[in-house]
């Protein structure tokens, strides 16, 4: 059984304290539990967020847990002063939002945040989700440029990550985009590239998007 080093050092240090009478490294134990803590949370509003869209087509309804374990990461992760962390809670607190609830207008504000804090931190692979969603807010409001910029900067960080699965999300994306602007033949294209990628990469919930998308386009 692998331990997490964070309750290794609360361990050690609860050691040193009690036999050593050396309390030094209580308050650094405590802090990387809250670290821990916001973790755990932000995991467990994933495998929430995972089961929503498991069953949303037969049972719509919200999760009650999901939103609180994102925000309780949220603010533990911001009372750490951490910026890593806290972007990608943001971007979980606004998937809720807009994917869950439906409300683009909540969801977006706590987007953009994220980005600014993701940049920050350079974290690539959250800033492709912040990006991909605003993306997906620009196409709902109409924008249909923006939401293109938006979704091929998200894919372009996904392909410097190689994170194929991702990129192919996104050409789902990027393929209704190209059909709306009458570009039939890129739309195609972009369809054609995401079944490879999904081949590769053994995503078949996302093949399975492609082949919406391949219907719904003609």
């Amino acid at each position: 059984m692998v331990t997490d080093e964070r309750l290794t050092a609360a361990a050690e240090a609860y050691e040193r304290s009690v036999f050593q009478s050396d309390g030094s490294g209580l308050p650094a134990a405590e802090q990387g539990l809250d670290a821990l803590d916001a973790d755990a949370a932000l995991h467990r509003g994933r495998l929430r967020h995972a089961g929503y869209l498991a069953r949303r087509d037969s049972d719509p309804s919200e999760d009650p847990r999901e939103l609180p374990l994102f925000e309780q990461a949220l603010a533990t992760y911001r009372a750490l002063g951490d910026p890593r962390g806290e972007a990608e809670a943001l971007f979980w607190v606004g998937c809720v939002h807009q994917v869950v609830r439906g409300d683009g207008a909540t969801a977006v504000p706590l987007f953009e945040q994220g980005v600014e804090l993701a940049e920050a931190a350079g974290d690539r692979r959250t800033l492709s989700y912040l990006l991909r969603h605003l993306g997906i807010a620009a196409h709902q409001e109409g924008n249909l440029t923006a939401a293109r910029e938006l979704l091929e900067r998200s894919t372009l960080l996904r392909r410097e990550l190689h994170f194929d699965a991702g990129v192919a999300a996104n050409l789902v994306g990027l393929a209704y985009l190209a059909y709306a602007e009458g570009r039939r033949e890129g739309a195609a294209a972009l369809l054609d590239e995401g079944d490879r990628l999904c081949a590769a990469a053994g995503a078949a919930g996302i093949a399975r998007h492609l082949a919406e998308a391949r219907t719904d386009l003609g």
